[in-house]
């Protein structure tokens, strides 16, 4: 079987060294080089992940990762994206794929898309049809506050409602481009959206993600 986290952490290197240090990304604030800090860390410091999530913790992460961005080269740093730690409990594979394959193919669409260029780029049918096993999970954790029933769509993969009666609004999208969706990267997805105009523009601005 494909080892499509290790694909997709190859694809993101790729897509860092293409972009250079400086480009913008689809994360607010962040360049290049601030998510190639991030991966690293998350790869490095498990001391520091808690802070990525815990408000608390947020100033001890923001510090290993700023120690990151700034004390390396750009390759140096971006060679530690493309070849993680030889022993760490992400290094079994069945872990590395639950944990990272969503996370690095994210990335690297936050890289890729980050630009004016926001075409997709072609993705394995083993890793869309992996993809789309996650949309409904993604959808139902987003969409858990929206009263009205919502129905999402990948075309040659399936479908999944939310909620109870007909549904009022359609999301429909590769299995990639739904992913990138109910993670916030709505402006950047390349999803259909029909339905009344009101719920449409909501689900296109609301604060999707994990």
């Amino acid at each position: 079987m494909p080892r499509y986290a290790l694909m997709e952490r190859q694809a993101l290197a790729d897509a860092l060294l293409d972009a250079g240090p400086d480009a913008p990304t689809l994360c607010t604030g962040w360049t290049a080089r601030d998510l190639a800090a991030h991966v690293v860390l998350r790869d490095r410091r498990p001391d520091a992940i808690p802070g990525v999530l815990i408000r608390a913790l947020r100033g001890w992460t923001e510090r290993v990762q700023r120690g990151y961005r700034d004390g390396r080269d750009y390759p140096d740093l971006v060679g530690l994206v493309r070849h993680p730690p030889r022993w760490s409990p992400l290094s079994l594979a069945p872990l590395d794929e639950a944990a990272n394959t969503l996370e690095f193919f994210i990335h690297t669409e936050d890289v890729r898309r980050g630009g004016p260029d926001r075409q997709p780029r072609p993705l394995d049918p083993g890793l869309a049809a992996l993809l789309w096993r996650r949309v409904p999970t993604l959808a139902r954790l987003n969409l858990r506050r929206v009263e009205e029933t919502v129905r999402v769509e990948a075309p040659g993969h399936g479908a999944v409602t939310i909620g109870n009666g007909e549904p009022t609004v359609t999301i429909t999208g590769d299995p990639g481009e739904l992913v990138l969706f109910f993670y916030g990267r709505q402006s950047a997805a390349r999803v259909d959206l029909t339905g009344p105009e009101e719920l449409v523009d909501r689900l296109r601005r609301a604060r999707f993600g994990l």
